[in-house]
């Protein structure tokens, strides 16, 4: 049973919580008596929610379920949100990588709903008890630490983007590099390759009778070789010239 049983509650009250779960953070109340179920910070792995129960009778005293003065208690639960902001802050301005930051996102998120719940169960409890001011500072502060999450998780995520967009932007730094150097390769081979093949045809050892030729039929092979490796130069600029944007075509 999660309600102490010292604790004398109203049953309009008893009939609305369970016996063995907080349920929902929320603010409850009947006769004069508010209680609020509210849920301790959670982490990035936590399946289930842990609850603590605050109660305020007519008389303005609060009691704590887990023992305690209740407004220390109170005020402890909502700055252990504002302790765990900033530590995720400072946690956010060290991050060294983008590893980091998903880890911060994978933290704050829990964080950030279990705080927006945690500002509406105040908020409906000041509105139940409007005299309260302790109420009124508590929902304040509730209010703060809810804004600031919400703050810190947006930074974090415009961090990873931009983070994002540098990485993609020096891939394709990179990518436009190989590029310029696969086409740098690919004039080299069209200019040699004539050159290359008339050479290995005539290097081969057949009786084709032009080793006894004159000396002009071998500058007359290099030339024509030299002069059909320009000719294929050309034609893997032209067709490059082709596949590019009118923009950025070769003049």
């Amino acid at each position: 049973m999660i309600i102490p049983p010292t604790w004398s509650l109203p049953d309009a009250i008893r009939a609305r919580l369970g016996q063995n779960t907080y349920g929902r953070q929320r603010a409850i109340f009947e006769e004069g008596h508010l209680l609020l179920v509210l849920h301790r910070p959670p982490g990035p792995d936590d399946a289930a929610r842990e609850g603590s129960l605050y109660w305020r009778n007519p008389a303005g005293d609060w009691q704590f379920s887990r023992g305690g003065p209740g407004p220390g208690a109170l005020k402890r639960h909502v700055q252990s949100y504002a302790e765990l902001e900033n530590k995720l802050t400072q946690s956010y301005e060290e991050a060294a990588d983008i590893t980091a930051l998903f880890d911060l996102v994978e933290a704050l998120t829990p964080l950030v709903r279990a705080a927006r719940n945690l500002h509406a169960a105040m908020q409906a409890a000041r509105e139940a008890v409007k005299g309260d001011l302790f109420l009124l500072e508590m929902r304040d502060l509730a209010y703060e630490v809810t804004r600031n999450f919400d703050l810190l998780l947006e930074d974090v995520r415009n961090a990873i983007q931009h983070r994002m967009a540098r990485e993609a932007e020096k891939q394709a730094a990179l990518s436009n590099q190989a590029l310029q150097a696969s086409h740098r390769l690919n004039i080299l081979a069209a200019l040699f390759f004539p050159l290359t093949a008339i050479a290995s045809l005539f290097g081969m050892n057949l009786a084709h009778g032009l080793d006894q030729a004159s000396v002009l039929i071998f500058w007359l092979v290099s030339v024509i070789s030299i002069g059909l490796g320009f000719a294929m130069k050309g034609w893997v600029l032209g067709k490059r010239n082709n596949d590019l944007p009118p923009s950025k075509k070769e003049s």
